[in-house]
């Protein structure tokens, strides 16, 4: 069954779901940057564990069930986030999936930490440049407001620039995976090709007829056929 848990970053309490399976192979989720650990995730996580993976998601602050206001949370929030929860669950070797945002996290991270085995993603915002309207309309108005009411501004930014993808390039050294909508108009495709060009490792960039930035039933579930295929192939 399900075990619901909670971990403290800075004070605040970041809530997760563990999905046990037998064995020691690990798949950590990361939602994306509006999004939180429900929907897909759940979904992901029932098939991870048919697959025999332990799979986890959770929510970064200021999303979902976990502490904190969206407008505080940068990058660095999120990484440190997905860092206390690795550190809570425990895996010697883990694989990484991250949608949109998420895969900027599960990016990031993996160029850092050794235990990650394989990073897989969808749609990942990956070159900052992805962000260049918000930083755009926050330089003009000082913040950018979704339509929930949430809201970004400097803070966010200043974090951000610190974060470029050549810093992946240069340290990742794993197998990577990217499932991306050619109809996205939120994070260009563009953008994955140019990040699968950019990776020195073994590379898979699947390309998605059609599919926008929020994939169609039909295509998560082709997506989760490819997800697993390609990590029994890669993750051990």
């Amino acid at each position: 069954m399900p075990e619901r848990f909670n971990v403290t970053v800075d004070g605040e309490s970041v809530a997760g779901v563990y999905h046990p399976a037998p064995g020691d192979r690990w798949l950590l989720f990361c939602h994306g940057f509006l999004s939180d650990k429900s929907g897909s995730y759940e979904g992901r996580c029932r098939r991870a564990v048919a697959e025999g993976y332990n799979a986890v998601r959770f929510d970064f602050r200021g999303c979902g069930d976990s502490d904190g206001a969206f407008v505080d949370q940068t990058l660095s929030d999120k990484i440190a986030d997905l860092q206390a929860v690795v550190e809570h669950v425990g895996p010697d070797r883990y694989a990484l999936f991250g949608s949109s945002f998420g895969g900027k996290v599960a990016f990031h991270t993996a160029a850092t930490d050794d235990r990650v085995s394989v990073v897989a993603t969808r749609a990942p915002v990956t070159y900052n440049r992805a962000f260049d309207d918000y930083r755009a309309t926050v330089d003009r108005d000082g913040v950018v407001r979704f339509d929930d009411g949430r809201a970004i501004d400097s803070t966010f930014f200043a974090d951000f620039e610190t974060y470029d993808f050549e810093t992946v390039t240069d340290r990742l050294d794993v197998p990577v995976a990217i499932f991306h909508g050619r109809a996205d108009d939120s994070v260009p495709i563009d953008d994955s090709f140019d990040a699968a060009s950019a990776l020195s490792g073994d590379v898979l960039l699947e390309a998605f007829a059609d599919e926008g930035h929020l994939f169609s039933e039909e295509a998560e579930q082709r997506l989760r056929e490819l997800l697993f295929g390609w990590l029994d192939g890669h993750s051990g």
